[in-house]
């Protein structure tokens, strides 16, 4: 049975003080969930966000990593180093680390196979722009985005695989995706997979969902069949935001 869940991307928001009381307002109002609750705080305050939340129904995440284990590349995280901190879920492919630091798909295939080997759960990201949207080009970009990044893995390492489609499009631009258009693509995403590695892998993987999930859509958008939770940006940084979508569940 795959799993509900809600996780928070802080990006690079959040010093070391403002992550705190953050973590202090999730802990008073997220003491039992039917879903996952994780939030991603930045780099230098993973394991001070780790030792706050120990005990808790909150895991801690990283935002992303390096695919090498170690070596000359300054300023990157190995997945070696996430674990000794207690780190066993990182993000990768999100939407920004692909149009702001050019990560590839072949890429993004490492940096899996590196985190799978280090027994990581993933949260994979992909979705298509809003010139692919318009284009109605949005099926074909999903589902290489999946197949570069993804479809060379044998089907048990869906175990530690979470999906998360982002409509970039509907981020920040002033278009707006309605529920039924992310649970259309959900589905398509999950009949690709099951295309690939039959019902059983694809009905039993999370699908997230990333597309400006607030409050007031939560629950509407979770109500969907293949939608199983979010990949929550801006509404996350506020703790009675973050709880009313988690609450959503």
């Amino acid at each position: 049975m795959r799993k509900q869940i809600v996780a928070g991307n802080w990006k690079m928001n959040n010093g070391l003080i403002q992550t705190e009381s953050l973590i202090t307002e999730l802990k008073q109002q997220v003491k039992t969930s039917e879903a996952e609750v994780m939030i991603a705080p930045t780099f230098t305050n993973l394991w001070h966000a780790f030792q706050s939340t120990k005990n808790t129904h909150i895991e801690v995440i990283a935002q992303n990593m390096h695919f090498a284990e170690k070596g000359a590349y300054t300023g990157e995280i190995s997945a070696g180093m996430l674990t000794s901190l207690g780190i066993n879920t990182v993000i990768l492919g999100h939407s920004e680390r692909r149009a702001y630091f050019n990560e590839t798909d072949e890429a993004l295939a490492k940096k899996v196979d590196t985190a799978i080997a280090h027994d990581m759960r993933v949260i994979f990201c992909f979705g298509e722009e809003l010139a692919d949207r318009k284009a109605g080009n949005e099926d074909t970009v999903v589902e290489n985005q999946i197949k570069n990044a993804l479809f060379h893995l044998k089907g048990d390492a869906f175990n530690n695989i979470v999906l998360a489609y982002e409509p970039v499009w509907a981020i920040g631009t002033g278009e707006t995706a309605t529920p039924e258009q992310a649970q259309e693509m959900h589905a398509f995403i999950r009949k690709t997979l099951a295309e690939k590695y039959g019902n059983n892998v694809a009905n039993n993987v999370s699908i997230l969902y990333g597309g400006s999930v607030k409050p007031d859509n939560a629950k509407e958008i979770f109500s969907k069949p293949d939608v199983d939770g979010g990949l929550i940006g801006g509404a996350s940084l506020k703790a009675e935001d973050f709880y009313a979508i988690v609450n959503a569940f």
